[in-house]
Formats: C-alpha cells, structure tokens, sequence
C-alpha cells in the first residue's frame, strides 16, 4: 500500500531552551532568554478577565492592539502586522519575499530562526563571518550577489549579546541595493543602554526597504502567548497581510500584549534588575575565569577554555542540580553556554552552583 509522501526538506530544525532535564522539569529555567520578572500583573490580570469567554474568536487583524502599539511609539497602524510571535513574522516574510535559490545573508552567528525559514521556503542562506562575535557590515556587503534578496538583522543579536552601532547601521542600508529586503530584529532593544546603539524602529521607521520586527516574549514575560509585530511600508504589510493566517494571534495574548505594553512601571523593574545581574554575573564570571563580554541585554555568552570544566560537563552539573543553561552546539560556538539572567534567588544559586562545579 501506497502512503502519502511528504517533500523532502532541506532543513535545520529548531531546538528550543531545555525545561526538562530527563523527564523532570528544571527548577531553575535560564535557557530561553525569558524575562526575568515574569509579566505585568496587568497582563496577567486581562488574561484571566479573557480567560471567560475562550469560545469567541480574536479580532483577526488585532485592530485594538495595532492601534495601542501605534500610539505607543507614533508609528502608523496600518503598517503594523501581528504574528503569533515575531518567528511568524520572519515566516510570512520569506514565503512573500523567496524564491527558488533566492540568497538570503545572515549573520555567522545569528539566531537559527531565519535560517529554517529561508531553507523552507527553497532560499540560499549565505553566512557573513563576525568579527569576536559582533556582525560584520563590511562582511555582509561582500556576501551580496545578484541572487540576494533579504538580509536579517538581529540588534542586539541573539546569542552572542553583541551589537551593530547605529552609524554602521545606517551604512549598512545604504550600501544594500533598493531592491533587497533589511530585516532588523529588535526582539532585545529595551534592555540596551549603549550611547551609540539606536533600536531598527527609530532608524528605519521612514524606509520603504525595512521591516522591523520586535516581540512579547521578552521583557514582557509574554513567551507562552506567543505574540509579536512587525512594522515596515505599507506595501511590504499587504503583502505579507495576504499570507496571514487568520486568527492567528490569540485573544488572551491580544487583551494582555496591550495591558503589558502600557505598563511602563513593570517594564522599568525589569530593566533595572537585568542590567543590576548583568553586571554581577560579568563579575562573577571574570573571578572564576570564565570568558564573556559586557552584555546590555539579558543574557549572556560564557566561554570555558579559562577552566578545567568544559561547557559539557558544567552544562550537565548544572542541569543536575536542577539549573538548565544553553548549549551552543546548534550555532557552532566551541566550548560555550549561554545564560540567561533569572530572579535574584535563581541567579544566586547559579553563582553558588558553579563555583562548585569549579572547585572555587
């Protein structure tokens, strides 16, 4: 008997930040990058008020919450696109965008989200080498060919922490060709505090040859929901308006996106306390000699070439103890974690853990 065959694709496949460590959940969960603090009571608060009325669907085109986004940042509404989180939005734009081996440029150490999508939709993912882990525009312009379509942007980038300064930003757009696709990913801006780093959205609000993406699943602590935004021309939109799933957003993650975004107040604590751990952890880390850099966002890269341990064995002394880390292998960075910053009590008992594991 003959069965339905599926087409071959061509592939990676996504591996999220672990929750279990064999078959039981980690206490301690600093592998996804989620917020630290978790969401805004106020989120919280209109997802229960929802949570009453589940039967009804969401409002497709998520007026409500595009038109609090707009006023947010003064942007215009109906260029703004939802997606069941920003991944989506990646999603829509290769299908709308790619074409058979169409090149997409990435980044060497970018995150592995745009280079699923570019694979699925039959594009050509071409890989500009970093430089100590920061992109390179002057890499990526020597990767552009006749056959280059999109370049994705992740700033600050996912997972090294690194960052691309606004005035190679701007040199990087006016290089590229009018016809190729900037896709900048502002999924950790909130957390930086860098004098000359400028978020895509206030760089690239005006272009025609831009989308910016950005996502709840971070500082908002709305990672379970599933909700994100892009935000680029109109004629970019409606053309990904016309791939769109429908309903495709939720409406307890509609009804707490928007009481999320507008809670300023929780948004600051979140801050304060990254960038507060942010520089504990650069200093525990520099004390038992483990590699890393100054990060601005929540996370961080640590490398063990310093140490008697390597990545392996702390990763999976950590994980025993209960606290899940990232591991690197999916990007290729040697002898190297990822970690991101938890609550007070879950960071502390990181600290305690691995200067166990170290013998300090």
């Amino acid at each position: 008997m003959k069965l339905p065959k599926a087409k071959s694709i061509n592939a990676e496949k996504y591996v999220p930040g672990l929750s279990l460590f064999k078959e039981k959940f980690a206490n301690i969960k600093l592998s996804a990058n989620e917020s630290a603090l978790g969401p805004s009571p106020k989120a919280v608060k209109e997802y229960i008020k929802v949570s009453k009325d589940f039967k009804r669907y969401p409002d497709s085109n998520g007026t409500s919450l595009r038109k609090t986004i707009a006023k947010k940042f003064k942007l215009e509404q109906n260029r703004i696109i939802l997606g069941n989180g920003s991944d989506q939005v990646f999603e829509l734009v290769c299908k709308a965008f790619l074409s058979k081996n169409d090149e997409v440029v990435v980044s060497q150490y970018s995150f592995i989200i745009y280079r699923i999508y570019t694979k699925l939709n039959s594009g050509k993912i071409i890989y500009a080498l970093e430089n100590k882990f920061i992109s390179s525009v002057d890499n990526i312009l020597s990767c552009v060919t006749n056959k280059t379509k999109i370049v994705f942007i992740a700033n600050p980038n996912n997972p090294t922490g690194t960052y691309i300064n606004k005035k190679e930003m701007l040199r990087l757009r006016k290089k590229l060709r009018s016809n190729i696709l900037l896709v900048v990913d502002d999924a950790y801006f909130e957390y930086m505090n860098s004098k000359n780093y400028e978020c895509g959205l206030k760089l690239f609000s005006k272009f025609k040859n831009v989308i910016v993406t950005r996502t709840f699943s971070k500082i908002y602590g709305l990672a379970g929901l599933r909700i994100g935004w892009g935000y680029a021309s109109k004629n970019i939109i409606d053309s990904l308006y016309k791939l769109k799933p429908p309903f495709n957003v939720s409406r307890p993650a509609l009804f707490a996106a928007a009481a999320a975004i507008k809670d300023t107040v929780w948004i600051n604590k979140e801050i304060r306390h990254v960038r507060k751990w942010s520089k504990i952890f650069y200093d525990v880390f520099k004390k038992l000699n483990i590699s890393t850099n100054m990060t601005s966002v929540n996370f961080s890269l640590i490398n063990f070439d310093r140490v008697k341990k390597n990545s392996k064995e702390v990763f999976y002394a950590l994980a025993k103890a209960g606290i899940l880390l990232r591991k690197m292998d999916t990007y290729s960075i040697k002898n190297s974690l990822r970690v991101t910053v938890g609550n007070s009590k879950e960071n502390l008992k990181l600290i305690i853990e691995l200067k166990k594991i170290l013998n300090v």
